[in-house]
């Protein structure tokens, strides 16, 4: 089939892909994105092999956690996972359900609905807000929190080419990040970050 050309013919062809998830197959030949060198699903397969509770916060569709659950020679003994939107929870409950996983539907800036000091291992990727007196209410004594985020002026030239110069808000940046999370009691062990780049060969958007 011929690739949509025009600006309209590119709209409805994004308008008409599936949204659940974090599926991005429908970009393979028209967008391409450098990845972190730190591999952080990679990471996460120790982690999570040698914890006996995880919790994945705002998992998606369960994509990330179901790949690192299927490298591991059995799950931990619990598994919970949350998600704020319907269709990405029913996937991620269909996904995870054959590992035991529970997936709760909880909006994203809510307090978490498990007991304090539950989880040895608390992982999110790409979080669209991070509750860290709730990260560190969960977390056992001695657990871990092992995050991967978007960073502050993420996708700036895109943003900037839609919508004309934008300030870089200061939300996500690592500083406040480190402030946040020292402010709710976790020491930060480690922190990285890189700049990546990202391409588009073609684009077709809609706002509203």
């Amino acid at each position: 089939m011929e690739r949509p050309t025009t600006f309209d013919e590119l709209l409805d062809e994004g308008q008409a892909e599936p949204v659940e998830g974090w599926d991005f197959s429908w970009f393979e030949g028209r967008a391409t994105e450098e990845r972190p060198s730190w591999g952080y699903a990679s990471k996460l397969v120790p982690r999570v092999a040698s914890a006996g509770s995880v919790l994945d916060i705002q998992t998606g569709g369960g994509e990330t956690l179901a790949a690192v659950l299927a490298q591991i020679p059995r799950p931990p003994g619990i598994v919970q996972a949350t998600e704020s939107w319907g269709p990405n929870a029913s996937l991620a409950r269909r996904r995870l359900a054959s590992s035991g996983v529970t997936v709760v539907e909880v909006p994203d800036a809510a307090d978490l609905p498990f007991d304090a000091d539950r989880f040895e291992l608390v992982i999110s990727r790409h979080p669209t807000v991070t509750v860290w007196q709730e990260i560190a209410r969960v977390l056992r004594p001695g657990g871990v929190f092992l995050s991967q985020q978007v960073g502050a002026g993420s996708n700036r030239e895109l943003t900037d080419f839609m919508m004309g110069p934008q300030p870089v808000s200061g939300l996500r940046s690592t500083t406040r990040a480190v402030a946040q999370a020292e402010a709710a009691g976790l020491d930060v062990v480690d922190l990285r970050h890189e700049s990546l780049r990202t391409t588009f060969d073609d684009v077709g958007a809609n706002g509203s």
